[in-house]
């Protein structure tokens, strides 16, 4: 009997440790948009996004039914607006989301309070950021996001229409005429964006030249006189909500400005240029358009 045991233990040892590799092997995982790998046991049933981007990413990857919540301002699909808030993106209410029991929380690179995301993450809650800067990165954060939520099929072919639906518009534009092109996020005070933005790789998807692309941030701070400087050919607005409010009209006060003397003031909707989602393709085609029309205007 003393000689068998250690076979025994042996044997038992082997079979619990079949139990376990494929738990392991089941394992989803994905790398975060700030490079770290995230992993899960299996998809995650309940999900918390902490802005509206990610909230809209993850209704497009198929994975939006496992939603328990969302932030303020997500309203796209009307689905997402009947979730309950945790906050706002840059101000979280920590109680009330860990009472939901999120088993994966979506977060934003740059957009989220790292104290409090740093907390949930100590209390053993797993955060996947994301912020895609550019198109690709879209697409791979609705296949990321999917195979973490468990509808990787979904998100594959989301990604996939993406993708088409962008090299679809640069085969028709990449030989467009190049026009000028002011793109105005903010009137008080006039931000505008540089070419590493998503909307100003958007205006060059569209044979778009931005006056302001060469600027170091982002988000540039800009006044007036560098506008009247830079004479664009186009001038666009987002504006708040899905209005411009007025900001197009105000450049009226220029009629020296080539945008303005040709009337190409154009508005297109914030929610379509302004968010990191599929929606993009959807926004590019509206500023696309606007170019040919001041193309057709020369």
């Amino acid at each position: 009997m003393t000689h068998r045991l250690p076979g025994m233990a042996g044997l038992l040892f082997v079979l619990l440790t079949g139990l376990v590799e494929p738990a392991a092997a089941d394992q989803v995982c994905a790398i975060d948009d700030s490079g770290r790998e995230i992993c899960l046991a299996a998809p995650a049933e309940r999900i918390v996004a902490l802005s509206p981007g990610a909230t809209e990413l993850l209704f497009a990857a198929g994975a939006g039914e496992r939603l328990v919540a969302v932030v303020d301002h997500s309203d796209f699909p009307p689905a997402a607006s009947e979730l309950p808030s945790v906050g706002s993106h840059d101000r979280l209410d920590l109680e009330r989301l860990v009472a939901l029991q999120p088993d994966l929380v979506i977060g934003w690179v740059t957009g989220n309070p790292a104290e409090q995301v740093e907390r949930l993450e100590r209390l053993g809650v797993p955060v996947f950021r994301i912020e895609p800067r550019d198109f690709e990165g879209i697409a791979t954060a609705l296949e990321r996001l999917a195979r973490l939520g468990g509808s990787g099929a979904q998100g594959r072919l989301a990604a996939e229409r993406f993708r088409q639906g962008v090299a679809e518009l640069s085969a028709i534009h990449e030989a467009a005429p190049p026009v000028s092109v002011f793109y105005q996020v903010w009137d008080s005070p006039l931000m505008t964006v540089n070419d590493e933005h998503l909307i100003g790789k958007a205006v060059t998807l569209c044979g778009g030249v931005n006056v302001f692309g060469d600027l170091s941030r982002l988000v540039p701070r800009i006044d007036e006189e560098a506008v009247l400087a830079a004479d664009p050919e186009v001038i666009l607005a987002g504006g708040r909500g899905e209005e411009s409010r007025g900001w197009l009209a105000d450049w009226q006060r220029f009629p020296e400005l080539r945008a303005v003397a040709r009337d190409n003031l154009f508005f297109v909707p914030p929610s379509l240029l302004q968010r990191p989602t599929p929606r993009l393709l959807e926004g590019s085609r509206r500023l696309c358009d606007r170019l040919e029309v001041a193309r057709g205007r020369r």
